[in-house]
């Protein structure tokens, strides 16, 4: 893909990213002002939990939906067992996992709220709207594998105003509860805007057909599903087990305020993240040689990289007054956090983009080893640091993983980026 089609693709993002910017900071505005510190740090718990779940739901196999269909696109026969084998799986995995979470929630709400909290119910509207969660997913991955960027862009805008809409009447009524039943229902209630988008567009239902159940798909399924559950376990595990050590140290108001800078972490790096994923994937799932992989990350490292560094330095700046309008005077010390917090943004990105090449090839052990490396530096210079700076500390743990991870991912990817490539 040319420059000048990556460029119009990030505007096209871009407008989605703003408003899913905009509308994170009405909802981080409504938890700061009818939920607190505190309650941001439970809703913290729950997200690590959903996502986890959700990733357990689909089985990791988005990735993989996406690199078949947009290697067998053309071909029928093999779309179909793709389509019918990716649905099978995801139904079987999602309803047994409904069961286990509705009638084990008393359990579970201990785990994730202690003793004092009686949010079991929330655990139950999460299982009973997770199916649709994973139906949503599989639909949005199909059409990323047909490279329809816009239609998925457009899903996305329309899927983010009523998921603002629901989430900010859900606070403003429930409150706690309130933030806590959206962490748990809106993403799955976004299936509404995908099904109406979809409703004229049904030449691929008659390929999914279970007799196509193929388990040489489910096969090449698996590398892609070890990868994603793996960090579906471990990086939302490593992130509670940061919090509850805040918690423990500090109190739960310190971990409410670095789960704040992480929620404004998550809203800055979407017009990154979002265009990695929509075009970095599917690009690397088609070139072959090391020529194309060089091309495609430099391509996108003079292209975007600039722009998302000026962006990081003006946030930096302005961090007070981001502050102030997103969440209240209440957090005013989260300005503390930001400094290490954006490099460590700034050097993530950087090595996502290179790593992404693990998925589209499938290079499990890497992905595998690297990732592990990243967590265990993650908390253990967590847990270091934040007995000497704070709260603070946690954020420099974040700069200091994401260098050497990237480190390590330039080793491996050393010759394919800077190794002689010989001339044909």
């Amino acid at each position: 893909m040319s420059n000048k089609l990556l460029i119009k693709l990030a505007s096209l993002n871009s407008l989605s990213v703003v408003l899913r910017i905009f509308s994170g900071f009405l909802t981080s505005k409504f938890i700061a002002l009818f939920v607190g510190a505190e309650g941001l740090a439970l809703v913290g718990n729950l997200r690590n939990f959903v996502s986890s779940a959700q990733a357990f739901s689909t089985l990791g196999i988005n990735n993989g939906i996406i690199k078949y269909v947009a290697e067998f696109k053309k071909n029928t026969r093999e779309l179909s067992k793709i389509l019918s084998t990716a649905l099978l799986l995801g139904a079987v995995s999602t309803v047994i996992i409904s069961i286990v979470f509705f009638f084990f929630a008393n359990d579970l709400c201990l785990i994730l709220f202690k003793q004092e909290n009686d949010y079991a119910y929330i655990i139950q509207i999460f299982a009973l709207a997770l199916p649709f969660y994973t139906l949503n997913m599989f639909i949005l991955a199909i059409i990323n594998g047909f490279s329809k960027f816009k239609t998925i862009i457009l899903f996305n805008i329309f899927g983010q105003l009523l998921g603002t809409l629901l989430t900010l009447f859900l606070i403003w009524k429930k409150q706690t509860d309130g933030a806590l039943i959206a962490v748990a229902s809106v993403e799955s209630v976004l299936f509404i805007v995908t099904l109406l988008g979809i409703i004229n567009r049904r030449s691929l239902v008659p390929l999914i057909k279970i007799k196509n159940f193929d388990f040489r798909f489910v096969k090449k399924f698996g590398a892609y599903s070890g990868m994603t559950l793996f960090s579906a376990i471990v990086i939302p595990l490593v992130a509670f087990l940061i919090r509850s050590y805040i918690i423990d140290n500090i109190g739960l108001q310190g971990a409410g305020l670095w789960e704040a800078m992480n929620r404004i972490s998550k809203y800055y790096l979407m017009f990154v993240t979002t265009l990695i994923s929509l075009y970095i994937l599917p690009r690397f799932v088609e070139i072959n040689t090391a020529k194309d992989f060089r091309k495609e990350v430099f391509n996108f490292y003079k292209t975007i990289i600039p722009i998302f560094g000026i962006g990081l330095i003006i946030i930096y700046f302005l961090r007070n007054i981001i502050i102030q309008i997103l969440l209240s005077g209440e957090f005013k010390p989260v300005a503390d956090l930001f400094l290490w917090q954006l490099l460590g943004d700034f050097i993530k990105i950087l090595s996502v983009i290179v790593a992404y090449q693990f998925i589209a090839k499938k290079m499990f052990w890497h992905y595998i080893i690297t990732e592990t490396f990243s967590v265990i530096v993650l908390y253990f210079s967590s847990v270091y640091l934040i007995n000497i700076y704070g709260i603070k500390g946690a954020n420099i743990a974040h700069f200091i993983n994401y260098i050497l991870y990237y480190i390590v991912i330039l080793l491996i990817f050393n010759k394919s980026l800077f190794g002689k490539i010989k001339s044909k």
